[in-house]
């Protein structure tokens, strides 16, 4: 199944909601910044992460930011300025 690449950030307004989106997060992607993750995705993981973040915070007070990269063999550049960063490597990866 095709992955593609995505990044996401958030802004939770309740430490508890946050700590929830946090842990979803987390649990999908790699960490560049506090609030914002690299996620290498198929089409079900992406819907399945966007209910679990959706259940977990408020639609009237919280925000999330999804942006499509493309596919993970051949995703928009992303550079970085300043220190360094280690971004996922495309391709297969043995945990």
């Amino acid at each position: 199944m095709a992955r593609r690449r995505y990044l996401i950030a958030y802004d939770i307004a309740d430490p508890k909601r946050l700590r929830r989106v946090c842990i979803l997060m987390e649990d999908h992607g790699q960490r560049l910044q506090y609030s914002v993750f690299l996620c290498d995705l198929t089409l079900a993981e992406r819907a399945e992460l966007e209910t679990a973040v959706t259940d977990a915070m408020n639609l009237n007070e919280d925000s999330v930011i999804q942006i499509d990269l493309g596919p993970v063999n051949a995703p928009a550049p992303v550079r970085t300025l300043g220190r360094r960063r280690t971004l996922p490597h495309t391709g297969p990866q043995i945990v």
